[in-house]
């Protein structure tokens, strides 16, 4: 996307990046299948195509995005021009070095267009500087477009939590070591 900029996010962007649709469409899905035998439990995951696309609901409240930010270690927004295309929001979390991407959003107008690229290099060359060594990102198993993103940025699946959105749906975990 020509003249993208990119800059940290202020309490004046908040309303304008609430009004996006944060929801997506998705046209497969990662099960998660559980096996429990004595002495073990068994998960796995394998991509399920569906009859048809399904609209997937933004996990978190987006209204309560200004609420959220102040929590936030730091936020990105991407601009076109004097318009917001998209957000990063990121949060240092532990003793073990880990920056986690707990939102990342496009409008629907600036989605395939390397938005959400630019906004992942700035929030993982921000990790890079504070000395964090793992960069994660979470989304629901839903969601494969987001699924196929991280894999194509080099993040690898490092795990998952069952019922852990508001929607009650499983969260993946991605992950990528920084140099």
């Amino acid at each position: 996307m020509t003249d993208l900029q990119l800059r940290p996010t202020v309490a004046s962007d908040l309303s304008r990046l609430m009004a996006f649709d944060h929801n997506i469409s998705s046209e497969a899905v990662w099960q998660l299948e559980l096996r429990r035998e004595v002495g073990q439990i068994n998960a796995s995951f394998r991509e399920v195509r569906l009859p048809r696309s399904i609209q997937v609901e933004y996990p978190h409240n987006r209204y309560a995005l200004a609420d959220d930010w102040i929590r936030k270690s730091m936020m990105f927004t991407a601009f076109q021009g004097a318009d917001p295309v998209g957000y990063i929001s990121l949060l240092e979390r532990g003793t073990a070095s880990v920056v986690w991407v707990t939102d990342l959003v496009v409008a629907e107008a600036g989605r395939r267009k390397g938005v959400a690229s630019a906004l992942l290099t700035a929030g993982q060359d921000w990790a890079a500087s504070r000395a964090h060594g793992r960069y994660i990102l979470e989304m629901q198993s839903k969601n494969l477009p987001a699924i196929r993103f991280a894999q194509k940025n080099g993040f690898e699946f490092c795990g998952y939590n069952d019922h852990y959105y508001l929607t009650q749906d499983v969260a993946l975990f991605f992950s990528k070591l920084l140099k």
